[in-house]
């Protein structure tokens, strides 16, 4: 199993919520989400356009090319009893993805991963018993 978070993205009045996979494998140097391309659809970012940037990132798989937006989005973790605070994050489209994946946002959004194998989290203000069970994916096909 892994860890999947309800998030809530907005975009120039646009809100989409969803599920982002919690990947700690992912690195970037900037708070980053990667998006599959029907959703960035829906938030407006796709076609590319001039605010996009593209660019080739190296992973375990093979090299993925990607647009970057930066700054493009505001993201919060949404749970059925409290919220984290907004973050702001680029958005990296992918034409692979078909699931919102998570980086270093997941240290921004204040998340804690408990047990990944048991699909366990909690925000790191919440005590240690306070686990909460990982959201079923939604894909972006």
């Amino acid at each position: 199993m892994v860890v999947r978070v309800r998030i809530r993205i907005e975009r120039s009045g646009k809100v989409v919520e969803t599920s982002a996979l919690a990947n700690s494998s992912y690195e970037a140097e900037t708070p980053q989400l990667l998006i599959p391309i029907r959703l960035a659809e829906t938030l407006g970012l796709w076609p590319p356009t001039k605010e996009l940037t593209e660019t080739v990132y190296e992973t375990a798989g093979a090299p993925l090319r990607v647009w970057i937006a930066p700054r493009a989005c505001r993201v919060r973790v949404i749970a059925e009893d409290t919220e984290s605070p907004d973050v702001i994050a680029d958005a990296v489209i992918s034409p692979i993805a078909d699931e919102v994946l998570s980086d270093k946002l997941i240290s921004k959004l204040q998340i804690a991963l408990e047990d990944v194998e048991e699909g366990l989290w909690r925000f790191r203000w919440e005590p240690r018993d306070k686990l909460r069970r990982s959201e079923p994916p939604k894909l972006w096909k």
